[in-house]
């Protein structure tokens, strides 16, 4: 600060009969203040960006595009502006176990991850349109969170799951002996189906029957992309479900969304990162198999 800055200031204060120290108090707390101000906004931005986060995750947000903040601030401010997380709706389960076909045991559980492409885990779920339902198949890679196949169709025939694992296996190329993990829906348990696992090398692997949580990281990840993105859409037809769901899964969902499980990382950077530090030591992964730690 200049000389004749300093005088000026003195001046005033003489003026004013306030202390120096009193007026570069109040100048300090305008200037907290504004960029409360200003925080206070990019909460808001997050919030109506992101309606599923929570404060934790609005937090860990905040902190990485630049901002120094606590979660108790966020927490207060999110109650005073109502910025509640969008709450979950109830789900359905579209699973058909009742046929013929051969089953296979549950190797995914007890599994202990140490990186990507050991552990695939797989589901269906029906998206509404306007006049009629289509399906949904997803496959997930269960180190990492991340959408490594999907397709959707109006049929829940074998060609809906098997465009999915195609495009997974297109897409990842894994070596032989990952676990590809699903329930013990007909669609999965085709012949088609597991001829194109075995193929690759992949070894089959499906719940327990009647036990929802042997493949809760997908049931998760379902339940996050129905209130997240089908909830909050109207699709008028196919190939706009197709592709506004797409741009969700890959763009949104994969490269963007913070997940509590990852870290609050995205599951691409994720990936990214644990391809730069490679696996994790013993024991600091969970095992696949605790449902608990799979969700969020």
């Amino acid at each position: 600060m200049s000389g004749d800055t300093e005088l000026a200031i003195e001046r005033m204060c003489v003026l004013g009969e306030v202390s120096r120290a009193g007026w570069y108090r109040y100048r300090s707390a305008e200037q907290d203040g504004g960029r409360d101000a200003e925080l206070r906004a990019e909460v808001r931005t997050i919030a109506l960006e992101w309606p599923c986060y929570g404060s934790r995750r609005v937090t860990r947000e905040l902190r990485d595009r630049g901002w120094a903040v606590n979660r108790k601030r966020v927490q207060h401010w999110m109650r005073e502006d109502d910025l509640r997380c969008v709450q979950k709706r109830a789900f359905r389960v579209t699973t058909d176990s009742r046929h013929g076909l051969p089953v296979y045991a549950n190797l995914a559980a007890g599994m202990t991850l140490t990186g990507l492409d050991q552990l695939w885990v797989a589901d269906i779920t029906y998206i509404r349109l306007e006049r009629e339902f289509v399906y949904l198949a997803v496959i997930l890679d269960a180190c990492s969170r991340r959408v490594v196949g999907w397709a959707l169709e109006r049929t829940l025939e074998d060609e809906l799951t098997l465009q999915a694992l195609r495009m997974a296996l297109e897409e990842r190329q894994p070596e032989p002996g990952l676990v590809h993990h699903s329930d013990r829906g007909v669609q999965y348990a085709s012949h088609d189906y597991t001829a194109l696992l075995q193929e690759h090398g992949v070894r089959v692997s499906m719940s327990r029957k009647g036990n929802p949580y042997d493949n809760a990281t997908c049931e998760s990840f379902l339940k996050t992309l129905k209130y997240e993105e089908v909830h909050r859409s109207e699709y008028r037809d196919l190939a706009e479900a197709r592709a506004r769901i797409g741009e969700f899964l890959v763009t949104v969902y994969n490269e963007r969304r913070l997940h509590s499980a990852l870290g609050y990382r995205s599951p691409a950077r994720f990936e990214s990162a644990l391809l730069v530090a490679g696996p994790p030591t013993e024991g600091s992964w969970p095992t696949a198999g605790r449902a608990q730690e799979a969700a969020g």
